[in-house]
């Protein structure tokens, strides 16, 4: 069953929404008030008008920055495709926790992501969800290594550029030149 807006954690929704907001007004500021007024608001102290721009070089930077991976996290989520980004990260953590917790943490992710009628379940091949499967046996920091290439490669030839071409990309990307 779909989730929409109600599965995006309550900070990231509301960090996507501020930045809308924070893009479309402080941008036509002087980079001397973004700056002061950055100092009085730990959350803009991380805004840079350039930022948006650099998420069009490569779907890596856009992942690398933390605002983008919010407005990037919303905008699956209103693609009803937010599944794809939360596996990735879960795999990310993943790959960061210690083994002697590995195990529990691959069955949830699998048991979350992969396995038949799964309630976030992610469009992964037969042949790549038998080879995680197997893996599930042994789970090690790469048991999830292929399915995470193949969701990678999914959205940065098929989400990544739908974002670059949405209006709320559009919108924050041509008021960040105008800067």
């Amino acid at each position: 069953m779909c989730r929409g807006l109600d599965a995006l954690p309550i900070t990231c929704l509301e960090r996507a929404k501020e930045l809308k907001a924070l893009f479309g007004s402080l941008l036509h500021k002087s980079e001397q008030s973004i700056t002061s007024q950055a100092k009085k608001n730990d959350k803009l102290s991380r805004l840079n008008v350039d930022e948006p721009l650099k998420w069009k070089e490569s779907f890596d930077k856009l992942l690398s920055s933390q605002n983008g991976l919010c407005l990037f996290r919303a905008f699956l989520v209103s693609e009803f495709s937010e599944e794809n980004i939360a596996f990735y990260l879960a795999c990310e953590d993943y790959q960061a926790t210690k083994p002697s917790k590995q195990a529990s943490k691959a069955k949830r992710i699998y048991d979350e992501f992969i396995a038949t009628d799964a309630p976030r379940e992610i469009n992964l091949d037969h042949l790549t969800k038998a080879i995680t499967k197997e893996n599930m046996e042994h789970p090690g920091q790469s048991c999830f290594d292929l399915a995470q290439a193949k969701i990678y490669t999914l959205m940065e030839k098929d989400c990544y550029p739908r974002f670059l071409k949405s209006s709320t990309y559009l919108e924050v990307s041509r008021k960040a030149k105008t800067c």
